[in-house]
C-alpha cells in the first residue's frame, strides 16, 4: 500500500492555494490594464511570463523541499483554485457585473 505524506501534501496544497490565487489575480490585472493600452500585447506577454515563472518557480522549491506529495498538493490546489476563479469569471459575464 502507498503511504502519503498528508502533511507533505496539505503543505503543498495550501502553498498551491496562495499561489493560485496570486497568479489569477495577477492574470485579472494584467487583462484590466492590456484592455486600456493601444497595445496589449506586451502587457499580456510580460503578465503570463511572471505569472508563469513566479508559479513555477514556487512549484519547483515546494517539490525539492516536500517531495511529491507536496507537489500533488500544489498541483491539486492549483486546479481548485483555477476551477473556482473560471466558474467566477462566467458567472459574472453572463449577469453582466463585471467592471
Amino acid at each position: 500500500m502507498i503511504d502519503i505524506d498528508w502533511t507533505a501534501a496539505m503543505l503543498g496544497f495550501g502553498i498551491g492555494t496562495a499561489m493560485g490565487i496570486v497568479f489569477f489575480v495577477g492574470l485579472a490585472v494584467g487583462i484590466r490594464r492590456a484592455l486600456r493600452t493601444k497595445t496589449p500585447i506586451g502587457i499580456l506577454t510580460l503578465s503570463a511570463a511572471v505569472r508563469l515563472a513566479a508559479f513555477l518557480g514556487v512549484g519547483w522549491v515546494v517539490v525539492s523541499q516536500g517531495g511529491p506529495w507536496a507537489g500533488l498538493g500544489y498541483g491539486i490546489a492549483f486546479l481548485v483554485v483555477r476551477l473556482v476563479a473560471t466558474t467566477l469569471a462566467r458567472s459574472e459575464a453572463v449577469t453582466g457585473d463585471a467592471s
